[in-house]
This record gives C-alpha cells, structure tokens and sequence, in this order.
C-alpha cells in the first residue's frame, strides 16, 4: 500500500467535487471581504453561485500585471493579501518588482506534500540549496521539510566546495534545489574525491531534462520535481509513477486559451490558472503566464487529482533561467541602458546539462564588458554577449528565444 501524505490525495471524485463546491463559495466572500483587490476585481460576484469549475470559470482572470499596477498606487501586495504586510512573518520580492507575502505557519506553502512524494522524510537530512534571500524558494522548502520531519540544512546557492564538504561532514541525505545545482555538486565531489550520502532529490526553478534526471539515476539518487511559483506555493508535483504532475490539493488549476479566460479541452495545451485556497493569500484564477495541459486518467501511484503534464514553456516570452525568471521588459530595460544598441534578443539553449544564456544585440561596435556588466545587473544572470551588424536579428517580435528541448 503507497504511503500518502494524507487522506485528500485518495479522495473519490464526488468527494473532490463536493469539498469544492463546499469551499468555493466561501473563499470568494472571503477574498471580498479582506482584499481590497479582490473587493474591485470580483465585484459584483455572488459567492454563493460559485461552486464548481464551471462558475469559477465565469470569473474574471488575475494576471500579475494587475498586482504591480497596484503596487504602484501604494499597495505592496497589490491589496490582494488579506492583511496588511506588517501582518505577515515575510515578505519576498521577485522580478517586476512584485511582493509576496509569508508566514511561518505549518507548511504555509504547501510543499510538503511534493516532499513526502519525493520520499523525504523523518531522518533526512536535506541540504537546502534554494535561494533564502529575497526571494521565498530557500523558506519554502524549509517549510516543506519540517512538514515531513526532517532536517534541514540552509545551504543557499553556490560555494560548491562548502556545499560538498558540508554535505559529507554532516552526512546529507537528500538535496532540495534546482535541477542543475545538484549535478555541480556531485561533479565537484568527484573532482575531489568524496562521496556524498544523497540518494534523494527534489527539485525545481527550472526543467527537469530527461537525461539529466537518468544520469543522477545512474549516480543513485532518485529526483522529483515539483512546480511552484513564489505566489501560489505548490501547484503541482510528481510522484514515483512519474507520468505528468499531481495537481496539490490546496489549489484548483485550470488550462485556458492564452490570453483569455477560457478553458480548453483535456490534452490542449494552454495556458495554467490557478486558484489557491490560502486565506491569507486567496489569488483567485491567478495567471501563471506557463503553458501546460491536463493528463486524463489518475496516477498509477494511487493519487486522484488532477494531472497536468508539467512545465511546458511559457504563455508569454518570459522564460526561467537557472531558477531566475528573463522577462521581455528586463530586456527593455538592457536595451534603454545603452543608446548605441538598436536591438537585443536573449537566446537560451542547454550545455553540459545546465542552462545557457547568450544575449545578441545589434549594434555598430560597442564595449562587449559593459554590455555584459548590464546583462548581470538588469537580468541577475551571467551571459555571453555577441555584437552583431543591424539588421542581422530575425524580425520576428521575439525579445527571448527559448531554444531548448522540453520533450
């Protein structure tokens, strides 16, 4: 018998439908009461006609330009948090700027749910590789792994030789992170003669490429990855069936047509709304801007809900980039810092098993240090940069190219 982390990811489907129908209602007179946001966004709205997907559906779709629009009027959270920031444990920023609330209440974010199904759990040790700073993924984690019982180390992100001797010294056992971080340390560990304990992983920030997942296989550590944004916590996870993703049981997701609200037919591929039922963050049909379809059928590991493929690029040309999301107007922003460049197209591809950047810019001549000093300080990221004649770019409208493989 599969060890679930609770009853609610066995449920029958009548269950779910009714557990829904019974909570919905609710969280949308809620969301009208305490956010601000939500009062404007969803007036007009009987809660009471809300109880299933179909009705859901009717209502309006919350993107995340709506949150810095209002942020920008003077509310941190875009008036969307049931709580003013000074009632919160944490606040998070992440590119836009955009903030996000939370708190240190028991599995705040859900993820420990993605943990136990990555098989984490009491005498673990899991060195924590997310970033703790401004950003929420190191927190999250955390979080996760107290949830399931185990310890945690709060690693963080780079200083591969620490990261190795800690993980020796202290006798990890599992390793929470990106997908790529992991594979740095292990080859480091080589390099260096030692042998880390890790047999576990759960990752995220970024895809999880097949080759990469057989090759940590073949060094023996079983990986998972799971799919989480910094505003809704956990969407949806994998299990050891490893066909698509779980949806967790806190959310409800949608696949809509991007650029619309409305949802498309089982296997479409399109874009993921989500619907979170934290109440200290209630975003409702909340706009991830990622593409994804549904999975039919449930999990031959035994789980019910609904499965989504995962991860299948993005709705918009933004793109993630070793955990770090590139966005078109980051892009902008490198372009308006240099008056000699006409055009810039950041183009990204794999090497090694690990993501690469390359920012192309169209420009007569041009100081290649600064440009790259730019690229750092706008995008968070190093890249390459070539300088090309104007007019080479293709005239296609793409400011991001995302060239790899996601098959």
């Amino acid at each position: 018998m599969p060890d679930y982390f609770d009853a609610l990811e066995t449920r029958s489907t009548d269950a779910r439908q009714a557990a829904l129908a019974e909570a919905l209602p609710g969280l949308i007179a809620h969301a009208q009461e305490a956010a601000p946001g939500f009062a404007k966004h969803l007036e007009g709205i009987d809660p009471a006609e809300v109880r299933d997907r179909a009705a859901l559906a009717k209502l309006p779709v919350l993107r995340k330009s709506a949150l810095m629009d209002a942020r920008e009027a003077g509310e941190p959270f875009g008036g969307y948090a049931a709580g003013p920031v000074s009632g919160f444990d944490y606040v998070f920023q992440s590119p836009g700027p955009i903030y996000e609330p939370g708190s240190r209440s028991a599995d705040w974010w859900r993820l420990g749910r993605c943990a136990h199904a990555s098989g984490i759990g009491a005498g673990d040790i899991v060195q924590n590789c997310f970033s703790y700073h401004l950003t929420p993924a190191g927190m999250m984690f955390d979080s996760a792994i107290a949830a399931v019982g185990a310890t945690s180390v709060p690693a963080g992100t780079g200083q591969t030789d620490l990261q190795v001797r800690a993980a020796v010294d202290i006798g990890t056992t599992a390793y929470a992170g990106t997908p790529d971080f992991l594979k740095v340390i292990l080859d480091r560990a080589e390099e260096m003669g030692l042998s880390p304990a890790i047999t576990k992983a759960a990752v995220s920030g970024g895809a999880l490429f097949p080759s990469l997942r057989q090759e940590y296989a073949d060094r023996g550590v079983s990986c998972l990855q799971c799919y989480a944004t910094a505003d809704l916590g956990l969407i949806a996870y994998e299990s050891s069936a490893m066909e698509g993703m779980i949806v967790d049981e806190g959310v409800i997701v949608e696949i809509v047509r991007p650029g619309t609200g409305d949802p498309v037919p089982e296997g479409e591929v399109g874009e993921v709304l989500v619907t979170s039922f934290n109440r200290d963050y209630p975003l409702i049909r909340f706009a991830t801007g990622d593409l994804s379809a549904v999975l039919p059928g449930a999990s031959p590991c035994g789980r019910t809900n609904m499965r989504i493929k995962g991860w299948m690029g993005r709705a918009d040309q933004t793109a993630k980039v070793k955990g770090m999301f590139v966005r078109p107007e980051q892009v902008a922003e490198f372009v308006a810092r240099h008056p000699g460049v006409g055009k810039a197209r950041v183009e990204i591809d794999r090497e090694g098993e690990q993501d690469r950047m390359r920012v192309r810019v169209e420009a007569d001549g041009g100081n290649l240090e600064a440009l790259m000093e730019s690229v750092q300080a706008v995008m968070k990221l190093r890249a390459d940069v070539e300088v090309v004649v104007p007019g080479t770019l293709p005239n296609d409208g793409k400011v991001i190219d995302d060239q790899r493989d996601y098959s």
